[in-house]
């Protein structure tokens, strides 16, 4: 009884600190995404932004890699190293370059839509390869799908519903007062790098599995991640534009966002690996659309953009949908957590009644369940 008390606490505030975490990386990711719309409607070259950015990331990672694992650097594998190119070929230089351009040729709560379908994607794509398991013969399973559901309902009712026009501050948005450069976009175009982008977020999901069980040590594999990630983009940018002028920084709000969004991503990068490895590919992705609502609000207070009615839908039931996954997600959690406590208890007691029960590590956890 004491070892399930144990666990259950364990439990409880692992699920707190997970939530936390998730929580941090949407409010870290909206002001990143204001800030990207900004500097790319100045004609910042979009490689040139991936590949200083993730340098920056990389210096900020690399301390916390030096003395937190000194010495783990010497069992990276050729195996390991083909994972970490993946890794970062998946979820930096298509899912980021590709959300920047669409995000160039859209806006910031166009582009944040589609983040929505990130867990759709990975939901699906997880339930395929059968890391993540549909049950919907529970409860449990029943909620977490319908939550899934909801979420892309309300997505899809803030991009295809508008409604009535409501504004929180009286400094209404105008595109010709240069808060925001009028860029001309190319909706079209997009929206076609948007898809591209979230289906490279949903296949990143699943390798940063493959990833770590290649390479348990979370702070080197960000770090050497990085470092792929700045030589991929340096070598693809190359490529497309070699304009001196292109990758020239000045000191100006490119600089500024270059060095915000180089240790944001050295802080989401971290916390998004380590919710994998505690909840699977699904859950960190499942908070995605918590940037769709922090954007629209973020963007009515400080831009004067209008909140519609159905954008006040849609978030409702957003964030219907992700209590429901979270609350059948945690259920499972919990549930196969307690199993192999019952059956050690039932073989201890059956053996010998005074032998000691297991003890309630915290490595017994959902890593290896998913």
């Amino acid at each position: 009884m004491a070892v399930m008390g144990s666990m259950k606490r364990w439990a409880a505030e692992s699920s707190v600190a997970v939530v936390a975490g998730m929580l941090t990386v949407q409010v870290l990711a909206t002001g990143l995404q204001l800030l990207s719309r900004l500097i790319l409607n100045e004609g910042t070259f979009v490689f040139a932004l991936m590949t200083y950015r993730h340098v920056v990331a990389a210096l900020c990672v690399s301390p916390l890699a030096f003395f937190s694992e000194r010495g783990k650097l010497k069992k990276l594998s050729w195996f390991a190293g083909f994972w970490f190119f993946i890794n970062a070929l998946t979820g930096i230089l298509m899912a980021m370059g590709f959300f920047y351009y669409g995000l160039g040729d859209t806006s910031a709560a166009y582009a944040t839509n589609f983040l929505t379908l990130i867990p759709v994607l990975t939901f699906l794509f997880s339930t395929i390869l059968r890391m993540e398991k549909l049950r919907l013969g529970t409860r449990a399973g029943k909620v977490k799908t319908m939550g899934a559901i909801l979420c892309l309902a309300g997505a899809l009712i803030i991009s295809l519903y508008k409604g009535k026009s409501l504004y929180i501050t009286h400094h209404h948005m105008d595109h010709h007062s240069g808060i925001i450069p009028k860029v001309k976009p190319n909706k079209t175009r997009g929206t076609l790098f948007l898809v591209c982008s979230c289906l490279s977020f949903g296949t990143w999901f699943i390798v940063q599995v493959k990833t770590f069980e290649a390479f348990p040590y979370k702070f080197w594999a960000t770090t050497v991640t990085f470092v792929i990630a700045s030589v991929q983009s340096a070598v693809a940018g190359s490529c497309l534009n070699q304009s001196k002028s292109s990758w020239t920084l000045g000191w100006n709000l490119q600089l500024i966002t270059i060095f915000y969004s180089g240790v944001v991503s050295a802080a989401t990068f971290c916390l998004i690996s380590w919710a994998v490895t505690r909840r699977g590919p699904t859950y960190p992705s499942m908070f995605n659309p918590l940037a769709l609502i922090f954007v629209t609000i973020a963007e009515a207070l400080f831009l004067g953009e209008a909140i519609t009615v159905g954008s006040l839908v849609g978030m409702l039931l957003i964030i219907v949908g992700l209590y429901s996954f979270l609350w059948g997600k945690n259920k499972e959690v919990k549930a196969m957590a307690n199993l192999p406590i019952k059956a050690a208890v039932a073989e201890a007691s059956t053996v010998d009644a005074s032998a000691p029960l297991p003890s309630a590590s915290p490595n017994n956890d959902t890593r290896n369940q998913v």
